[in-house]
């Protein structure tokens, strides 16, 4: 079954001068090599010798090349050095234990409940941006996520405990006051 006409071009018609996929038969083009003078990277020389492509599949003595890398890095696919923690940006490999760091959500909720509202309720939004950091990658972000969970609870902490001291020696001054005020009878 012929979807065209070979000779005139229609569809499904071969290029004149092979399929498609070949290189055109006068040289050049991308992964053929020019027919004459120097070499080149896969050629034998006719002359035996000489110049930089003197025997099959030698390179350049400067590199280069389809399909190498750049010789001072760069490059595609590479990841950029990146300056300790856990490496900072997007994409790159969770660190050796693969674990996301400790949200401390517990912690910040106990202790918006008991102690310090507001101080407990940044608690809480910090211990909830560890889990999302760690997903898309930034590790960094995560472990400073956490430590800022774990230093508002901590605060919110310190604050409730502030206050109920406070509120117990107030109702102990109230009540010693009442205490003293009140004549004491006696039968």
């Amino acid at each position: 079954m012929s979807y065209g006409n070979q000779g005139d071009g229609g569809y499904g018609s071969q290029p004149p001068g092979g399929g498609y996929g070949q290189q055109p038969p006068s040289g050049g083009g991308y992964g053929q090599q020019p027919p004459s003078g120097g070499g080149g990277y896969g050629q034998q020389p006719p002359s035996g010798g000489g110049g930089y492509g003197g025997g099959y599949g030698q390179q350049p003595p400067s590199g280069g090349g389809y399909g190498q890398q750049p010789p001072s890095g760069g490059g595609y696919g590479q990841q950029p050095p990146s300056g300790g923690g856990y490496g900072g940006g997007y994409g790159q490999q969770p660190p050796a234990g693969g674990n996301p760091p400790d949200n401390h959500l517990v912690a910040a909720i106990l202790t918006t409940l008991f102690c310090c509202l507001p101080l407990g309720i940044v608690s809480i939004v910090k211990s909830s941006q560890v889990n999302s950091k760690w997903q898309v990658g930034d590790f960094q972000g995560a472990a400073l996520a956490s430590e800022e969970a774990k230093t508002w609870w901590k605060r919110s902490l310190i604050a409730g405990i502030i206050w109920w001291v406070l509120v117990i020696l107030f109702y102990v001054v109230v009540f010693v006051l009442l205490a003293a005020s009140v004549p004491s009878s006696s039968y």
